[in-house]
C-alpha cells in the first residue's frame, strides 16, 4: 500500500516538478500556499494531468505519460476531501454519503450508509441539510463520503483550514482515529506546522513547486534543509511558549 509519486506540469509562469514515495503512512504535504501541494493532490485523483511523470501503487500505474496511461478519477482508488469540502447543499446528509458508493450494490451500500453514519458520529442527523449541521459535523460527512468506498487511499486539502482552534483539535483526533480504524494511507496538504507535527509520519516540504525536503516532523523542525524551510517551520506564533514535542 503507498503511492509513488513523480510529476511535472507547467502552468501560467509556475512551474511543478516533485517526485516522492510514500507506504502505509500518514504524510504530510507542507509548505506556503501556492508551493504546488493542492495541485500535487489533484493530479493524484486525476483531476489534472501533468505534463509528463508516471503515479502508481505498486504495479498498478495510474498516469504514465511515457506509456500513455491516464486512468479517470472515478476510477482510481482514493477518497477526497476538498478544501471547501464540496458537500452538495441541496443534499441531506445520508444523500450526500450515499453519493461516495457509486458502482457499489444497493444492499451494500444501505449497510455501508450505516456503518459510517455511527463511525462517524453523525446518527440522527441523516435527513438534515448542510446548512443545519455544524462545522465539525460538515467535515464528518466529507470524510465519511470520501471513505464510502473502501479507497485505498486518502486524499485532505487542508480540510481544516476554516475551522477554530477547538475544532481543529478535534478534527486532528478524528483523523487520528481513522488512521487506526481504516489503516490506509493518509495524503494531507497543510501550511499548519502544529497540524504537521502532530499528525505527520512523515512531512515532504514544498517550496516553488520543489520538494525541499523530506524526513519526520521532529528531523525537518529540528534540522530545517535552508532558510527558506527554518522560517517555514518557525515556531514563534504557533506555539506561543509552548514545547512542540510536547503537544500531543
Amino acid at each position: 500500500m503507498g503511492l509513488s509519486v513523480k510529476i511535472r506540469k507547467e502552468m501560467r509562469g509556475f512551474s511543478l516538478d516533485a517526485q516522492w514515495v510514500m507506504g502505509n503512512e500518514l504524510l504530510v504535504l507542507f509548505g506556503y500556499s501556492g508551493a504546488g501541494k493542492s495541485i500535487t493532490l489533484q493530479m493524484i485523483a486525476g483531476l489534472m494531468a501533468p505534463d509528463e511523470g508516471c503515479i502508481s501503487s505498486g504495479v498498478r500505474v495510474f498516469y504514465d505519460s511515457s506509456r500513455r496511461i491516464s486512468i479517470p478519477t472515478h476510477r482510481r482508488p482514493f477518497g477526497y476531501v476538498f478544501q471547501d469540502l464540496a458537500l452538495f447543499p441541496h443534499m441531506t446528509v445520508e444523500e450526500n454519503i450515499r453519493y461516495g458508493a457509486n458502482g457499489m450494490e444497493k444492499a451494500e451500500r444501505e449497510t455501508r450508509i450505516g456503518e459510517m453514519l455511527k463511525t462517524f458520529h453523525l446518527q440522527g442527523l441523516g435527513r438534515r441539510l448542510p446548512s443545519e449541521i455544524s462545522g465539525g459535523q460538515k467535515q464528518r460527512v466529507a470524510l465519511a463520503r470520501a471513505l464510502m468506498r473502501r479507497p485505498e487511499v486518502l486524499l485532505l486539502d487542508e480540510p481544516f483550514s476554516a475551522l477554530d482552534n477547538p475544532l481543529r483539535r478535534e478534527m486532528r483526533q478524528l483523523l487520528t482515529d481513522i488512521r487506526q480504524e481504516f489503516a490506509i494511507p493518509i495524503v494531507l496538504v497543510t501550511h499548519d506546522i502544529l497540524e504537521a507535527h502532530t499528525l505527520a509520519d512523515r512531512m515532504i516540504v514544498y517550496s516553488h513547486g520543489r520538494v525541499v525536503q523530506t524526513g519526520s516532523p521532529a528531523e525537518v523542525v529540528s534540522n530545517p534543509a535552508d532558510d527558506d524551510v527554518a522560517r517555514l517551520v518557525s515556531l514563534q506564533d504557533s506555539l506561543a511558549g509552548h514545547s512542540l514535542f510536547s503537544i500531543g
